[in-house]
């Protein structure tokens, strides 16, 4: 039984990217070609991909889900909202000296409140009053992107540029597809130039994604679930990537998750839905043939993932190098891309 110890690994704390390179694409890759490494740039990421190839993107795009109100009392409520359930209702994240209870509501300074209708696990489930304002358009106006915890500064305005792909489309996420956060116009057109195809999903990425397991043994962790939507047209993709010998890569683990939980059953069929799947070494991957992706919070759910897909060892090995050459780490840092590995791990 593999323990969470098994995934853990020291970082220097410089090495954790507080800010996002010049521009897009400026990041190193490091790809897996086992048994060893090859350092990279991502500007080389067309050298790594063949005609036929398809690349899975995450459309997801980043709510302005941090929010401060107050208890009529007057004490200070810090307020994510987690996801989005309708115009006027949403589950949220609270952070207080006491939590609210039912019934009880927090105010801001706009005049509107959030009327806490009851609790779902660590989340409560609330509703926006007045009736007539849309919580997304509400955020909007009123919210702060929420930076990952360990980018230890306040969101500026280039944050709300370098925070999204420059494909998000969908609002719903609590955070980045960071993988994404890679790539730009000039990049995706020379992909396509070289005959790469490119289809999407959605998956929100929850608040969750950051937590780190704290079960000794991995196999007693609960996986937060997280909200996807696989359009017919990625499936007709997958199958025509099959069809002609090329290979699906998933840019990010969040499009991986959605993938292999649309397809948990062995095969993968369009529609929306919710995953609970926690990848971990032993894991039969039904779709993804690659990955691209960051590197991963030590102890996480991601980097457990990451070990099931290409192999705990040449992970371990992989992240002691990537810390040793300095490269960037999470959501601002720098990449990886690795094929699936077929051997047991």
């Amino acid at each position: 039984m593999l323990r969470t110890d098994d995934f853990d690994y020291a970082l220097p704390q410089e090495l954790i990217a507080q800010v996002p390179p010049a521009s897009r694409g400026q990041s190193r890759m490091l790809v897996l070609c086992p048994p060893g490494q090859v350092d990279a740039r991502f500007a080389d990421l067309p050298e790594w991909v063949r005609a036929g190839d398809l690349l899975v993107l995450n459309d997801t795009r980043v709510m302005k889900a941090r929010l401060f109100g107050q208890k009529p009392t007057g004490g200070q409520v810090e307020c994510l909202v987690e996801r989005v359930l309708s115009q006027d209702e949403a589950l949220v994240h609270f952070r207080s000296s006491h939590a609210p209870r039912a019934g009880s509501a927090v105010l801001f300074a706009d005049g509107t409140r959030l009327v806490v209708l009851g609790r779902e696990a660590s989340l409560f489930h609330v509703r926006l009053e007045p009736a007539s304002v849309n919580v997304l358009d509400w955020m909007e106006q009123q919210g702060q992107l929420p930076l990952p915890p360990y980018i230890e500064r306040t969101p500026d305005a280039q944050d709300a540029e370098r925070y999204q792909t420059v494909y998000a489309r969908t609002p719903g996420a609590v955070a980045a597809p960071t993988a994404g956060l890679h790539f730009d116009a000039d990049m995706l057109a020379q992909l396509k130039a070289r005959g790469v195809e490119f289809a999407s999903v959605t998956l929100h990425v929850g608040a969750g994604t950051f937590q780190p397991v704290r079960a000794e043994f991995i196999k007693d962790h609960v996986m937060h679930a997280e909200w996807y939507q696989i359009p017919a047209e990625t499936v007709a993709a997958i199958a025509r990537t099959r069809a002609r010998g090329g290979r699906v890569t998933a840019i990010g683990t969040t499009s991986l998750r959605a993938l292999e939980g649309a397809a948990a059953s062995g095969t993968l069929a369009p529609g929306v839905g919710e995953t609970r799947l926690f990848i971990t070494p032993g894991y039969r991957f039904h779709v993804v043939d690659r990955l691209f992706t960051n590197f991963h919070l030590p102890r996480s759910t991601l980097l457990m993932l990451v070990s099931a897909f290409a192999g705990v060892e040449p992970i371990r090995a992989a992240y002691q190098h990537a810390i040793a050459q300095r490269y960037r780490f999470f959501s601002y840092g720098d990449a990886m891309l690795m094929d699936r590995h077929h051997e047991a791990p």
